[in-house]
């Protein structure tokens, strides 16, 4: 399907890996521009390269004084910002019992605070470009995980912030959504699946539980999802929370047995 993408710049935090690099992979596909935000040059060069065109700002998205220098690159390459992605983020374990003051600050900014600062910022671009905003946000915010208050919290945050600058940008035509991930395998999931005393087990247990399919989601299927909703296909679509997750939060357990 042509999305009518080609030539867009979108930002992509978080790019190199994951769910952003399947999103940026996709952009490509639709011949637009991703531009690769992240804390790796070297992992942001390497995806860069695998694309026909685009281009990358290393920059760690928790120090806030680093997003408008980010922006201002865009600008100073592109002159315009026809889309955002904000998408990164780290599970990153703070939990109440555990936890404190400091680190639950730094989990905020680890995860919601680049996410407001990076809209306000290509704000003007936008506004111009009539462009469109996609959070990738977690189930954490609906379903809870225990040990993690930073990162749900966060999650319910850019829940929240999605529906607020919906309301807020419709008078520039700017729609915002979220797409709301649950159980996708991306490396970071690799990694704590790791952490448990049976891995094997673990992912058999929690596969099981997804409805559709009895398998996790993939990267592309968050990334089809993104692109669409960044593209003039979903022209109507403002504010919403859109799930892909195989029914995994909102339908029945029982269908684990079925």
């Amino acid at each position: 399907m042509n999305l009518n993408l080609k030539d867009k710049v979108i930002i992509v935090t978080g790019g190199a890996k994951g769910i952003g690099a399947g999103i940026v992979k996709a952009l490509s596909q639709e011949d637009a521009i991703p531009v690769i935000i992240g804390r790796s040059e070297e992992d942001n060069v390497k995806m860069l390269t695998s694309l026909n065109k685009g281009f990358q700002i290393e920059a760690e998205l928790s120090d806030p004084f680093s997003i408008e220098r980010v922006i201002n690159k865009v600008i100073a390459q592109y002159g315009r910002i026809d889309g955002l992605i904000n998408n990164a983020g780290q599970n990153d374990g703070v939990g109440l019992e555990n936890g404190n003051y400091e680190d639950f600050l730094k989990s905020y900014h680890k995860n919601v605070v680049h996410y407001y600062l990076l809209a306000h910022y290509s704000l003007p671009y936008l506004k111009k470009s009539q462009g469109a905003i996609v959070n990738i946000s977690s189930k954490t915010a609906e379903t809870g995980q225990g040990n993690t208050s930073g990162y749900a919290a966060s999650n319910g945050a850019r829940n929240a912030l999605t529906r607020e600058w919906a309301v807020e940008l419709l008078k520039y035509n700017i729609r915002v959504n979220a797409i709301i991930v649950a159980e996708c395998m991306t490396p970071q999931y690799e990694t704590w699946i790791e952490t448990l005393t049976n891995p094997t087990e673990s992912l058999q247990s929690i596969t099981k539980n997804i409805p559709l399919g009895k398998r996790m989601t993939t990267v592309e299927e968050i990334a089809d999802m993104a692109i669409f909703l960044l593209s003039e296909k979903s022209s109507h679509t403002t504010g919403q929370l859109i799930h892909v997750d195989g029914g995994y939060v909102h339908l029945d357990r029982a269908l684990a047995n079925a």
